[in-house]
């Protein structure tokens, strides 16, 4: 198997994609992010001392998902099209589950886009409520569907 980022001399290079077809590629990616009851009831009742978390964390990720260029060395910087981040109350972790949904017409898709912006979302939380709870534990960071391009669809 051929790994597209190393070059014939097994040195590290960027796709290139301009033969690639133009077409409109989506990406889904989730994250959970669990923590102690007192961390939960704060950022509900928003009562925390830096501001409305989940707010935040859906800007972040927004813009973690359009810096992810940046910030992942083989990334294409990509013009997307649409962004979309929904943050899920899981009261019986207690816990939330952050969604987002990345979307451009073009020809790479958006995958790493989408797992960024869960990651920077999640992370956002994460630093906004440290103070009650640094043992908040993030997980399952994962890829849930994405269509379009030439390796088609998936879905988990």
């Amino acid at each position: 198997m051929n790994l597209t980022h190393l070059d014939e001399k097994d040195r590290p290079k960027m796709v290139d994609v301009s033969d690639k077809s133009t077409t409109t590629r989506v990406a889904i990616a989730s994250g959970i992010i669990e923590m102690s009851q007192d961390a939960y009831d704060a950022i509900v009742t928003q009562k925390t001392k830096k501001g409305p978390v989940l707010q935040t964390a859906v800007i972040a990720a927004i813009m973690g998902t359009k810096k992810t260029s940046e910030l992942i060395p083989m990334c294409h910087p990509l013009n997307l099209s649409g962004i979309n981040c929904d943050i899920e109350e899981l009261p019986e972790l207690p816990g939330f589950k952050l969604k987002l949904s990345a979307k451009l017409t073009g020809q790479t898709g958006v995958e790493m886009e989408a797992l960024t912006g869960v990651s920077i979302g999640l992370l956002t939380i994460y630093d906004m409520v440290k103070a009650i709870d640094k043992g908040m534990v993030i997980r399952n960071i994962q890829l849930e569907e994405k269509s379009g391009g030439k390796s088609g669809d998936f879905k988990r």
